[in-house]
């Protein structure tokens, strides 16, 4: 193993994950954080913390300069970048290698690749993968925008070639709406990602969003199976769940294999996940874009497979190779994973960043929680809402969506105003207990009134 102690380049409960991974293969941690995350859980967590900068992202968090003469202040080996920030910047990957240390994901040259939403749809369609119909690379300006639409046909949905979380995406129904909702597009992608570029993919209707887990060391390739992330609101998923019911056996080998062939022809270094838009109508999947780093609901998959994702990122980057065969991957129940963020769904998801009083949260061996709040925590309001991930297991979908039920009962964040009450809503809805979802139902079963039914 090379690395002996990891410098964390991000913030909330992904930075909690990723003390505790280096931690439990005796790996030291060292936490970069702004001024305004000096009391955040991973700085109290790792063995130490140092400051890279004020409160705005800008000079902090996306500030690769500084996340890097603090990684080599601090004797680190290695910077893991978690997810968001500068974790699919390939310039960042580079730059961390050039200054002699460990980057803890692919290499910068398959996150040009695969970062890129557009250069990865080309990637696919070299693999045999099935994309769906949309742009032919970057597109070079609005005009260029519009004439590929001519050509996949409205509705059409606008697309950032960098970054993800929903960020720097819209639907255009014509070519005015196209024509107005492409800047903003970019200029929220440049704001959020360093990186306006976009591109256009034919909008299919009532898909449903799939996701096959992959880890690889740069020679071998393993699939660790799918999640299913439909429940979306404008694009951020907020409920995700493994295996995807929807998929038949022949359905998900097929997607499976897709997902390792594409990460092997790429030589994938680290934990990917491949996206897919699947149509249940047609039982036809379709590649939409991959991400080059551990993703927020990597928990639903561990929980079913065992595998502990972040420790093997860690693994691979030390050197180590990948020792799990494809066979060894296997099924185990079915895992459900809510994104529980400050902000309050009774009021149109207004964020509500404040003190934390007192916590409660269920502990049993089916029930995990991914946080990064603490009794007494004063959550600053600069970056995103999320404050923890419950998770739950069960025999069966229908067991575990009871224990999530449960779980969502007892559970306690007093001084905050949380999405606990959509999750309890969701969890009591026939259509998500039935399966009756896809990527447009949460924002139509918002607008009915569904929270009003809980």
């Amino acid at each position: 193993m090379a690395i002996r102690k990891l410098f964390i380049a991000n913030r909330g409960e992904i930075a909690v994950r990723i003390v505790r991974a280096a931690q439990s293969l005796g790996i030291a941690t060292v936490q970069g954080h702004s001024e305004a995350d000096a009391d955040m859980l991973a700085v109290r967590l790792a063995d130490q913390a140092v400051c890279i900068g004020p409160a705005p992202a800008k000079a902090s968090y996306l500030s690769a300069a500084r996340i890097i003469e603090a990684a080599k202040a601090s004797g680190a080996d290695a910077i893991h970048p978690g997810y968001g920030f500068l974790a699919e910047n390939a310039a960042f990957a580079d730059a961390v290698e050039a200054a002699g240390l460990i980057f803890v994901g692919p290499s910068a040259e398959t996150i040009r690749v695969m970062g890129d939403k557009a250069a990865a749809r080309a990637a696919a369609i070299a693999a045999g993968v099935p994309v769906v119909p949309g742009s032919e690379g970057r597109l070079a300006d609005v005009e260029a925008a519009v004439a590929a639409a001519e050509a996949v046909g409205y509705p059409v949905m606008i697309k950032a070639t960098a970054g993800g979380g929903g960020r720097g995406i819209r639907i255009a129904e014509t070519e005015a709406e196209l024509r107005r909702l492409a800047p903003q597009a970019a200029s929220e992608a440049e704001a959020a990602f360093g990186d306006g570029g976009l591109y256009l993919e034919r909008v299919i209707r009532d898909a449903r969003h799939i996701e096959v887990q992959i880890l690889g060391d740069g020679r071998h390739a393993i699939h660790c199976f799918e999640r299913e992330c439909s429940l979306q609101r404008r694009r951020q998923k907020v409920w995700e769940e493994a295996p995807a019911a929807c998929l038949d056996a022949a359905t998900r080998a097929e997607l499976c294999a897709s997902a390792v062939a594409l990460a092997r022809s790429v030589d994938y270094r680290g934990a990917g996940t491949l996206e897919y838009l699947y149509d249940e109508a047609t039982n036809r999947f379709y590649f939409i874009e991959m991400n080059t780093r551990i993703q927020v609901e990597h928990p639903v998959t561990e929980m079913v497979t065992g595998i502990d994702l972040v420790a093997w990122m860690i693994r691979i980057a030390g050197g180590e190779p990948l020792s799990i065969a494809q066979q060894d991957v296997r099924l185990r129940g079915h895992a459900i994973e809510v994104r529980i963020n400050a902000e309050d769904p009774a009021n149109g998801f207004m964020p509500f960043p404040g003190l934390v009083g007192a916590m409660s949260v269920p502990e049993a061996p089916h029930i995990r929680f991914d946080g990064m709040i603490y009794e007494g925590y004063q959550i600053p309001p600069f970056y995103d809402s999320l404050l923890a991930k419950l998770i739950v297991t069960g025999e069966s979908r229908g067991a575990a969506i009871d224990a999530l039920a449960a779980a969502l009962e007892t559970i306690r964040i007093e001084g905050l105003k949380t999405t606990i009450p959509l999750h309890a809503a969701l969890a009591a809805s026939p259509e998500v207990r039935e399966g009756r979802t896809h990527t447009q139902f949460l924002e139509a079963w918002l607008a009915a009134g569904g929270l009003a039914t809980r």
